[in-house]
């Protein structure tokens, strides 16, 4: 019998719209503030893309297995980092959106 653990896993995705002269800026950041996530306890995803035809904006999916680790991860040095850094590159406020998954269980 082949047990499976039950997380309840939390998503975010953040909606991002960069200045165009700071795109490159702040794909850098953020490649250094995914690189650090992923190692996070309770981390499960943390990808990063860009809008096909749209450079200056971008979507950051976000996993973890509880709103423990989500939050812990706000807590970061990295994170608190990559937020100071980027904010003054957005041509609009960022905007984060809660998931929780149904399925796959």
């Amino acid at each position: 019998m082949v047990v499976f653990k039950q997380i309840a896993m939390i998503v975010t995705t953040v909606l991002v719209q960069v200045k165009s002269e700071h795109i490159d800026n702040f794909i850098r950041a953020t490649a250094e503030n995914h690189h650090h996530s992923v190692k996070e306890q309770g981390n499960i995803r943390f990808d990063v893309t860009q809008k096909d035809g749209d450079p200056t904006r971008f979507l950051l999916y976000e996993a973890y297995e509880n709103e423990a680790a989500a939050a812990a991860h706000k807590e970061t040095a990295h994170y608190q980092k990559w937020r100071q850094l980027v904010a003054p590159w957005m041509a609009a406020p960022r905007e984060g959106i809660r998931y929780n998954i149904l399925y796959p269980k």
